[in-house]
């Protein structure tokens, strides 16, 4: 079956964790995702989703409905990136307002869905969800560019404009980490557990620091983030994009 069916990105099974306290939409979602190959779990309350989403090992795909008894899922998602998950989550709810849709965003949610929803379309964003967040660590011989920064990752170097910039060696690990997981929502806790090896109820303004840093020596204009970007409340994402100081950006149409 190929992606564009709804089935797994991969031959191992998808774990996909279901919150969803309505028993039709629930039990209708599980056999669907079962039936094209998913390793699904069910849950129906707020409390116990936040239990399941903090479990190791972290679940490929969390479907989350917004509404939930004892936790809602806004406050569920809060509390799992804060916890450092970065589990892609996919929100359900019959909210339609766009203060909603943008609550979920910065709260670190990649996509969302309204009820009524056509499970087809849900198939499809689900699979484009796996598609994003699927692992794209840089090969040994990677060459990675975004506007005019070059990063050589076997020689451990940076370049801007063609000039080489000075970076120490955490920095550099930093920045391949954010390239490696361009497109997602990467918590301070994630950071600090992957990047420096710490882990714990600790402060994390030595993450902000440090990003800090990272944009003055990559960014077009560190305080106006083009690429590095902050995503409140949670941390910071890495996004492609055309740099203001590209050429091709000053081209009239």
């Amino acid at each position: 079956m190929s992606p564009s069916d709804g089935a797994p990105t991969d031959s191992r099974e998808v774990q996909l964790l279901i919150a969803e306290d309505d028993p039709d939409v629930g039990d209708g979602l599980e056999n669907r995702f079962s039936r094209k190959g998913y390793d699904v779990d069910r849950t129906t309350d707020g409390e116990d989703a936040l239990r399941e989403i903090t479990t190791l090992p972290p679940y490929d795909l969390v479907l989350l409905n917004v509404r939930l008894p004892e936790k809602d899922g806004f406050e569920v998602l809060r509390e799992a990136r804060r916890a450092g998950v970065d589990s892609p989550v996919i929100l359900l709810t019959s909210k339609d307002e766009h203060r909603h849709k943008i609550r979920g965003f910065n709260l670190g949610a990649d996509d969302y869905v309204t009820k009524p929803f056509d499970v087809k379309e849900l198939e499809a964003r689900v699979q484009a969800v796996l598609d994003r967040s699927a692992p794209s660590t840089p090969d040994t011989d990677d060459v990675y560019s975004f506007g005019t920064v070059t990063v050589n990752f076997p020689e451990e170097t940076v370049t801007r404009d063609g000039e080489r910039v000075e970076f120490t060696s955490l920095e550099f690990d930093l920045l391949g980490y954010f390239v490696a997981h361009r497109g997602r929502t990467v918590s301070r806790e994630r950071l600090l557990r992957d990047v420096w090896g710490i882990s714990g109820d600790i402060a994390t303004r030595t993450v902000d620091r440090h990003v800090a840093s990272l944009r003055k020596k990559i960014e077009p204009t560190p305080g106006d983030p083009t690429y590095l970007e902050t995503v409140y409340g949670v941390g910071y994402k890495f996004v492609e994009k055309e740099s203001p100081e590209s050429p091709a950006s000053s081209e009239e149409d």
